[in-house]
């Protein structure tokens, strides 16, 4: 009992009993239930100590660990604080309970407000999709390259993006299995890596898990981001229904990179923003893992697109650490093409 007493004194998060919580989601009614995954159910609450709207994730009993390590991982947890997450607002460990209570936003999440049907919703114009993109690379940047031990988030795609009344994104789901794991390790791991269309190629043949597994998958948010496509549609024809695979031959045609926006957009874009979006996208989905970018890399290139809506605004080129690595893959690519090297149209 003192060993976890002390360690409760090492969490920078607020404890709630289970009476709290179950107070707060109306005893877990499914009018609260916001959704659920492998590791338990996530229920919209208020806490009545503060009036606060929170998230009140469930964990799964199946997935439950001893209250020492589960206390030691929200200890963890609790430190990783950045605009671009979605806040630990508190835990609760009581008896054989485990809970995680987190920041409520009611936006909702990107798949919703970019995917699904339009009609109630504000379009998203390209300036905001460029800040929506910045904001999840910050978020990753900070797990792979600021925090120490370095974490994967294994889990990145649309419906875990989540945003405020402003359109700011915060990535969800920061849960004890994601600080449990090492941007360093290149083990198996036993849980599954996002969803189809978004996992990484080498983690779909091996379960090997690595930082640049989150790049791919992010290459397939700012993908969605640029043609307002989902990573998988099955109502659109088998050539069209992998997002990825649809979009490989144009990559190689950089003059068809305009064809590509959403055509919710209006081409209501600058075209070299565009084209510079696909660029960083086709990079992040090497298939060679190491051909990758560092998500600091992709910070850079999006931090000049996310400010810049004119055309004369964004730079001729991109950082030198990004497109060192794109005229690689442009010259591979030409190659698989078997055609003459061509111009790069406004990169």
């Amino acid at each position: 009992m003192e060993a976890n007493q002390e360690e409760h004194a090492k969490i920078e998060a607020q404890k709630f009993s289970f009476r709290e919580l179950a107070a707060a989601t109306k005893n877990f009614r499914q009018e609260c239930l916001l959704g659920e995954g492998g590791f338990g159910r996530v229920y919209k609450g208020t806490l009545q100590s503060s009036g606060q709207v929170v998230a009140v994730k469930q964990l799964d009993r199946n997935h439950m660990k001893g209250c020492k390590e589960f206390l030691v991982e929200v200890a963890r947890l609790s430190l990783l604080r950045h605009a671009n997450l979605v806040s630990l607002v508190g835990y609760c460990a009581d008896g054989d309970q485990r809970l995680l209570v987190y920041e409520f936003l009611p936006g909702g999440s990107l798949e919703d407000n970019l995917l699904k049907s339009k009609d109630d919703k504000p379009e998203i114009d390209w300036l905001t999709r460029m800040k929506i993109a910045y904001g999840v690379a910050q978020a990753l940047e900070y797990l792979h390259e600021k925090v120490d031990p370095p974490v994967i988030y294994c889990d990145l795609k649309s419906s875990n993006v989540l945003l405020d009344e402003k359109f700011n994104p915060k990535l969800s789901d920061i849960g004890l299995d994601k600080v449990g794991q090492s941007a360093e390790s290149t083990s198996k791991q036993p849980r599954v890596m996002g969803m189809y269309g978004y996992s990484a190629p080498e983690y779909a043949r091996s379960s090997i898990l690595t930082a640049v597994a989150d790049v791919y998958s992010f290459g397939v948010v700012l993908l969605e981001l640029v043609t307002g496509r989902r990573a998988v549609d099955t109502t659109k024809p088998a050539n069209q229904q992998n997002l990825v695979a649809w979009a490989q031959p144009l990559f190689k045609e950089p003059k068809k990179f305009p064809e590509m926006a959403d055509p919710v957009l209006k081409k209501q874009f600058p075209e070299r923003g565009l084209n510079q979006a696909v660029a960083i996208a086709a990079m992040c989905l090497q298939d060679e893992a190491t051909a990758r970018p560092l998500m600091g890399d992709v910070v850079a290139a999006l931090s000049f697109l996310s400010t810049a809506s004119e055309e004369n605004n964004i730079p001729s080129a991109l950082p030198p650490s990004i497109s060192s690595k794109l005229h690689c893959i442009s010259d591979k690519l030409r190659l698989e093409c078997g055609g003459d090297a061509t111009e790069d149209k406004q990169m």
